[in-house]
């Protein structure tokens, strides 16, 4: 498996409000540009989205995706991984949300991705840290504003 890359931003907002955005995975697309697109595809007992298929166009990858998602460690963590895609043969990520006092909270954002062509591993890292690092900040526009 690929390292993951990960970068780690502070948002002021309660931890609440992070984790509320952060799990209501069909409203991405209100906040990330990169994902144009989320619908529910299976959601547990409980009623949180188990499964999602998403269209994500972050540069140099662009790919209609369905993901799985791992609640098991949530509200602290939430874990994806690839179920199927176009052209991606993998990726892994998780949103890890800490409450820095009543109204910070911390969030870090590791990706890695595994592509149908060969892209040299800079250039792959580069692209998942550029994913990361738009996601984090339109994350913390859309909380702060």
């Amino acid at each position: 498996m690929s390292e993951l890359s990960r970068s780690t931003i502070t948002i002021d907002a309660p931890f609440s409000a992070v984790s509320e955005a952060l799990f209501a995975l069909e409203k991405y697309p209100e906040w990330s540009s990169s994902i144009k697109s989320a619908e529910a595809v299976a959601r547990d007992e409980q009623g949180r989205i188990t499964k999602v298929k998403m269209t994500i166009d972050a540069g140099m990858m662009k790919d209609r995706v369905v993901l799985d998602y791992d609640w098991s460690k949530a509200p602290a963590l939430l874990s994806f991984s690839l179920d199927e895609a176009d052209l991606l043969t993998g990726m892994d990520g998780s949103y890890s949300i800490t409450s820095i006092d009543g109204d910070t909270t911390e969030v870090t954002y590791e990706l890695t991705v595994s592509l149908s062509m060969n892209i040299p591993a800079m250039m792959r890292q580069k692209a998942e840290k550029g994913t990361i690092d738009a996601a984090l900040a339109q994350l913390k526009a859309a909380l702060e504003a």
